[in-house]
């Protein structure tokens, strides 16, 4: 037995301070470690974090990289400070245990099983396939947005909807960029509208999934904002579980690289929310 897994002390920081360490963070910069039990998870979890529960942790380790940091949580941090013990006598160098838990974390939080959305993917072999994918889930959120624009009488949420399509419009141009640059072939946006999965958001879940698992109001301008933030930590947190399923490295980079683009808006979404309480 290494005894000095249980001697080992081990830096915890608040949860405050965890999201102030993540934000200028790219996504694969570190890995988010969530050690509570699956069902714990798919109630709630950070976007991107990988589910390894404590009592099977061990059989994980060789699918967490030694040379990244590593943030540990579970749901109040016994549970993880355990795990960060383990992981620092395992030769983990730098290890974070996120105080409080996931019960402290105020942030941007993902949801459902770790297979979920996942079945989008499945039979993916290329970069082309994933971005292809990628830009299906995008053109659906656009979709819903300018539904949305169309039914509010609220002009300032109106005009919210509008806004947060025309974003999902600039990510579609992005994620055809990124298909000329990887595969060398320039593709037009009927192209990629043609094999369009219908009635599919960002997040791998259907218009309908969301309204029964958020029951969103579109009544005030911050809950629309709310309902936008909540879609994309799914959608980041799905690209991110995509990218560990990639049967190759560039279908991986390339989700990485988009899982990156949504953290930036949910940036955006949150400073937008700052701005709209604080004009309240």
């Amino acid at each position: 037995m290494n005894w000095r897994q249980f001697l080992t002390p081990v830096k915890s920081v608040d949860a405050d301070a965890a999201k102030a360490y993540l934000a200028d963070k790219k996504v694969e910069d570190v890995t988010i470690l969530d050690v509570r039990q699956p069902k714990e998870y798919e109630s709630g979890h950070i976007p991107g974090a990988v589910l390894a529960p404590l009592p099977g942790l061990t059989d994980h380790l060789d699918k967490i990289d030694k040379n990244k940091p590593v943030m540990v949580y579970c749901a109040v941090g016994g549970r993880s400070r355990v795990a960060a013990q383990l992981l620092s006598g395992q030769g983990f160098k730098n290890i974070l245990n996120l105080s409080g838990g996931f019960k402290a974390w105020t942030s941007d939080t993902a949801f459902l099983g770790e297979e979920k959305g996942l079945a989008l993917f499945d039979g993916v072999t290329s970069v082309e396939q994933a971005l292809t994918v990628a830009y299906s889930l995008e053109a659906g959120l656009k979709d819903f947005y300018e539904t949305m624009a169309g039914k509010v009488d609220n002009d300032p949420a109106k005009q919210l909807f509008q806004k947060l399509s025309q974003i999902e419009i600039k990510h579609q141009e992005r994620i055809l960029k990124q298909y000329a640059e990887t595969t060398g072939k320039a593709v037009s946006h009927e192209t990629f509208e043609s094999q369009a999965l219908p009635g599919v958001l960002e997040g791998g879940l259907t218009t309908e999934e969301y309204a029964n698992l958020l029951m969103p109001s579109y009544d005030t301008v911050s809950e629309i904002i709310e309902l936008a933030m909540s879609i994309e930590a799914q959608a980041l947190d799905l690209y991110l579980r995509a990218s560990e399923k990639a049967v190759n490295d560039a279908g991986r980079k390339a989700l990485v690289q988009i899982a990156n683009e949504e953290k930036t808006h949910l940036r955006l979404l949150g400073e937008l929310m700052e701005e709209t309480l604080e004009g309240k």
